[in-house]
């Protein structure tokens, strides 16, 4: 698969969280997927030995699994729509509500249209994570983030939309059974939809000014 002519500044600032421009109709070819998490486990790890695992998803049948519990999350109580709920209910005045509301149809669509996103990969890393020390938390999740970022990277350079989501984690048991993870032994870090992107040119996102958030020595 040929990549972007994108400079490595551009890949960091446009690799977006993609939802509704995720080609549900194009197949992502298995190589592709591939060179995306080879370059992945070349991401810093915090220890001398890696305790990371990809478990790429593209059977239809375990895909439509993934999204039902992804799903049932989403409406649980407390869920998405609940928290949706309770945004739209405390907000100043109706144009902010609107604008909640329309904050939210993006993964609203991913939602409802998760079982037919041609790859989805579930980060683990080995232990159970709520068992270990506020310090060993730190580096596992240290380890699975920046290569998990690494494949959204990779991803983005060959035209491919990712985005990091983790609401199905509310029942992560129940996807460790579809999916045949050792439960007890295995954290699962997120679940990453993988697409081609409808059009690759996208741009920066809205921030806030670096001065608002940058603290020099001290708070």
């Amino acid at each position: 698969m040929p990549v972007l002519d994108l400079s490595i500044d551009e890949v960091l600032t446009t690799t977006r969280a993609v939802r509704k421009r995720l080609d549900l109709t194009r197949p992502v070819e298995p190589e592709v997927i591939r060179e995306c998490l080879e370059i992945a486990l070349q991401a810093p790890s915090p220890g001398s030995m890696q305790h990371w695992h990809f478990i790429v998803v593209t059977d239809p049948a375990k895909r439509e699994a993934l999204a039902a519990v992804y799903r049932k999350s989403a409406h649980s109580p407390g869920g998405q729509e609940d928290i949706l709920k309770q945004m739209i209910a405390t907000a100043a005045n109706e144009q902010e509500a609107a604008a909640l509301a329309k904050k939210m149809e993006s993964p609203r669509y991913l939602t409802a249209h998760l079982h037919e996103v041609p790859v989805l990969i579930v980060p683990c890393i080995e232990g159970r994570v709520e068992k270990f020390t506020a310090v060993e938390q730190a580096s596992h999740w240290g380890g699975i983030w920046p290569a998990a970022w690494s494949f959204m990277l990779a991803a983005r350079s060959r035209g491919l939309g990712t985005v990091l989501t983790t609401l199905h984690l509310d029942f992560e048991r129940e996807a460790a059974e579809i999916l045949g993870i050792p439960y007890d032994q295995v954290t699962q870090a997120g679940l990453i939809p993988v697409a081609y992107t409808l059009g690759t040119d996208f741009k920066p996102a809205a921030r806030k000014p670096l001065e608002s958030v940058l603290h020099w020595d001290r708070w």
